[in-house]
């Protein structure tokens, strides 16, 4: 080999050996509920513990600006914790009136623009679907894509990335009543977050017993939509604390929430965030802090395979 081939060959390994050491992060991420966010003591508690665990997001809401909102998130940020501004578009899910209305989409895109202007590395759409009890139609995902798509044009003039909270049976098929189909979202979307809690599946009794399993399912499903390559957008799925049908023990907490996020990471996903409405992660800040203990001990509870 030439010098001058050894010395190009030198640096494209170092370029790949930088671009590696760059690389952005997955995200593991914990979701906070504006009221957390005005508590200034409670959002220093779960800054510290986060950072002690490797938390490196928190998934924010902005439902209407306050004068510490600004000044909270900033905290949030200087301590190296990205601010993902999380935006609820129809509450509850939207009727035909709503979903149709552009004055509507503008009210929520003022609050997305105000969370870019507090620095939001990505702003996500929650609650972008129709009302449960709307009839079925293959039109209703049709209508919602037209949502996210006005959205998508905003945030790319801002070059931010847009994410999308789906249910978490979109990973298997579509949902013609709340007109979610990931199929048709996929050129509009940045990142999709499944909401894949084990004990919003029927029957719970049998999905709360198997969470790696339902987890790990939903999501190989939908990346089988895509014929299991190269997914269009990041794969981000929320995964729960705890669940709400069952009075458990810390202990068991946390070993369901590990056993969630080994099944994400062996689904190969883009990271994870972790839902409690009320922020209450003592069992998630267990489970990483004794990860290695615990998942030794995550069979003799939930199986893992």
């Amino acid at each position: 080999m030439s010098k001058k081939s050894a010395l190009i060959s030198f640096f494209a390994a170092l370029a790949f050996v930088s671009n590696c050491a760059y690389a952005s992060p997955k995200d593991k991420g914990i979701y906070i509920n504006q009221g957390t966010l005005e508590n200034v003591t409670m959002l220093n508690k779960l800054i510290k513990q986060s950072k002690e665990v490797g938390i490196n997001t928190f998934v924010v809401d902005l439902n209407k600006v306050t004068p510490n909102y600004q000044k909270n998130i900033n905290l949030i940020k200087s301590n190296g914790i990205k601010y993902v501004a999380r935006i609820v578009v129809f509450p509850d899910g939207g009727y035909p009136n709503q979903i149709k209305s552009t004055a509507h989409w503008a009210t929520k895109y003022k609050l997305a623009e105000t969370a870019i202007k507090f620095g939001a590395s990505a702003i996500q759409l929650d609650y972008i679907r129709y009302n449960t009890k709307q009839p079925p139609s293959p039109q209703n995902a049709k209508d919602v894509k037209k949502v996210i798509s006005w959205f998508k044009q905003k945030m790319n003039a801002h070059n931010v990335p847009l994410q999308v909270d789906i249910f978490g049976e979109v990973s298997f098929k579509e949902s013609p009543r709340i007109g979610q189909n990931i199929q048709l979202f996929a050129d509009t979307i940045d990142a999709a977050c499944p909401m894949v809690y084990p004990s919003h599946y029927h029957p719970y009794e049998k999905h709360s017993k198997q969470p790696y399993q339902i987890v790990y399912k939903s999501l190989k499903s939908l990346q089988a939509q895509f014929n299991n390559q190269k997914m269009p957008f990041k794969l981000t799925p929320f995964i729960e604390s705890s669940n709400y049908h069952y009075k458990w023990s810390a202990y068991q907490r946390s070993l369901y929430v590990l056993s969630q996020i080994r099944a994400v990471e062996d689904a190969n996903a883009d990271g994870w965030y972790v839902w409690s409405p009320k922020n209450h992660y003592d069992s998630l800040f267990s489970a990483l802090r004794n990860r290695t203990t615990f998942t030794t001990k995550i069979s003799q509870y939930y199986p893992m395979k």
